[in-house]
């Protein structure tokens, strides 16, 4: 397993010199904006390979859920989704991490009745992850999709349903992302969710239960690693998270340690 991170607030703003700094920070990939990917798609390209440091996932940087209530948007981030895929393609990248949709509606607030049924819901996203399956494939890349937690989304909360939406649609290129942070809330038993999904299983997220660096609060990193160790899992395991306290650099290199003590002591150098 290798570690990965997203853009920080206190990162160089040059690719770089970001990139350069992401590498001495002990992480060994870079899961970047889409958005900045395709505006700054040359740029991007010359700073990873300066660098040696790739650029392994997108996430984020599209307008329009693929879930979306609103049929226009939904189309819309169809096909920006679509120009991110085919500029990771190009640039080696494996794929996008895209979740049913975010902060549109939870049935945990109110009003609570969404506007669609849970038919309806399925069907909506059976299609859109049809559309993007077949442009991951053309680009040789992975649709990862992500469930969130109940509070920011209904659609898809636990690995299992996203498992069932890619049986269900026989797809190619779509597989599962796992957040540490969500399934700290919505899963069980992590570990056991984990191994549930590894045929799936396609990428990681990582951070503490209360969304800062890893080690920051409560959450035990090693069941849900040895997990990942025993189901074979051999991708990269992303930084998704806030940094909490002063100096942020500091923070996070430390974080960064934390993770590869626990990695050392499941027995994954």
């Amino acid at each position: 397993m290798k570690l990965a991170t997203q853009d920080k607030p206190f990162f160089p703003t040059d690719f770089k010199d970001k990139f350069d700094y992401v590498r001495g920070l002990g992480f060994e990939a870079f899961e970047i904006d889409g958005k900045d990917l395709v505006r700054n798609f040359e740029e991007v390209k010359a700073a990873s390979e300066q660098a040696s440091l790739p650029v392994v996932t997108a996430c984020g940087g599209y307008n329009g859920w693929i879930g979306d209530f609103d049929e226009k948007k939904r189309e819309n981030g169809i096909r920006e989704i679509q120009e991110i895929l085919k500029c990771l393609g190009e640039i080696g990248g494996k794929g996008i991490v895209i979740p049913a949709a975010w902060g549109m509606f939870s049935k945990r607030l109110p009003p609570m009745v969404p506007p669609r049924t849970e038919q309806e819901d399925r069907e909506v996203l059976l299609d859109s992850l049809g559309k993007l399956n077949e442009t991951a494939v053309e680009t040789d890349t992975k649709i990862y999709l992500e469930p969130l937690n109940r509070y920011e989304d209904y659609m898809i909360n636990k690995l299992q349903y996203a498992q069932e939406l890619i049986k269900e649609g026989n797809f190619s290129s779509v597989e599962i992302i796992a957040d540490f942070f969500h399934m700290n809330i919505e899963e069980p038993k992590m570990d056991e969710s984990l191994t549930a999904v590894k045929e799936q299983l396609g990428h990681v997220h990582i951070a503490d239960s209360n969304r800062f660096e890893p080690g920051n609060a409560h959450l035990d990193f090693l069941p849900g690693f040895e997990a990942l160790k025993q189901i074979g899992y051999e991708g990269y395991l992303a930084f998704e998270c806030r940094v909490l306290g002063e100096p942020a650099e500091e923070r996070y290199a430390q974080s960064v340690t934390y993770i590869k003590k626990c990695l050392k002591e499941i027995g994954v150098s």
